[in-house]
């Protein structure tokens, strides 16, 4: 009962989690015909099928920073910002994809790729996940998301080595997203200011409003 209670805002993680999958499956599943994101510097940005490996890093580097700052880390408007940046990105990805039913049409052929781990990787990424719903991307908008809470967190502020690490494989992550053909360039740009959407809204605000000297009552 005691630890229930120590821990009853991590509540809202699963709730939440059971919610969005849920929401994510109906719009994976349901019959639509999506309006296809293409840029034209999209066919100018090659594959790479390494980037499968920071690509399926991402499930790895979101569930531990999210366990981190739910049980770990005793700050809870730290925890509450990660959580709502996520929440409201999340959400609002699934409201995009119910409105605007989105997908795209870069992904190459691999039949006759030369066999590889890598390629053997990617072709079970295509199998799993449809070019469907990728506007934005979930994958760069959390890979950021939890980039930022990280680096505003001052324990890790004195080791630099792994913020430079954990800067490195953001940056991977978000790259693995283009060069995999798993998105286009303007679903990038999308997280991103999606983003500073959701910093300005629950990081910025906050900060402004902390730095504001108390008015002198008269």
């Amino acid at each position: 009962m005691e630890l229930l209670k120590k821990y009853k805002h991590a509540w809202v993680i699963p709730i939440y989690g059971i919610l969005y999958l849920l929401a994510f499956q109906y719009v994976e599943q349901r019959r639509v015909r999506p309006y296809i994101i293409h840029m034209k510097i999209d066919d100018y940005i090659p594959f790479c099928e390494y980037f499968i490996i920071p690509y399926f890093l991402w499930f790895a580097y979101i569930a531990v920073t999210v366990f981190y700052f739910t049980f770990i880390n005793r700050n809870k408007k730290e925890y509450w910002q990660l959580v709502c940046s996520l929440g409201i990105g999340m959400t609002l990805f699934i409201l995009v994809s119910l409105l605007f039913p989105n997908g795209q049409d870069l992904r190459p052929s691999l039949s006759n790729a030369e066999d590889s781990i890598f390629i053997e990787l990617v072709r079970y990424l295509y199998k799993i996940d449809t070019p469907t719903n990728i506007f934005p991307s979930i994958h760069v908008f959390n890979s950021v998301t939890c980039c930022i809470a990280i680096f505003r967190h001052k324990p890790f502020r004195r080791h630099k080595m792994f913020l430079t690490g954990t800067a490195v494989l953001t940056v991977l992550i978000v790259l693995a997203t283009i060069f995999l053909k798993q998105h286009t360039l303007i679903d990038m740009i999308a997280a991103f200011a999606l983003n500073i959407f959701c910093y300005q809204l629950l990081y910025k605000t906050r900060t402004v409003k902390e730095k504001q000297p108390a008015r002198v009552r008269a």
